[in-house]
């Protein structure tokens, strides 16, 4: 399973982190994740499974701050294995 992430910088690798090991304490090492900055500024916080776009803090989700939102991340991933 391949999750990609792009973030706004690579300074603020917090919301990666989190969310990568909230990932790993789930799947193990059955997920690989990338982080990606974006070349510019860009607000962006995107979780794509397999190149399909699951998550967009651009498009109003924010960041994967709450179990609702982890458990949409957790279930594409599930559905994509």
């Amino acid at each position: 399973m391949f999750l990609s992430v792009y973030e706004a910088s690579l300074n603020t690798l917090v919301p990666f982190q989190k969310l990568k090991n909230q990932l790993q304490k789930k799947f193990g090492n059955g997920v690989t994740m990338d982080h990606y900055a974006t070349p510019n500024v860009t607000g962006f916080f995107e979780v794509s499974v397999n190149d399909k776009l699951i998550h967009s803090k651009k498009n109003s989700d924010g960041y994967v701050d709450t179990d609702a939102k982890l458990d949409k991340i957790v279930k594409a991933v599930e559905a994509a294995s």
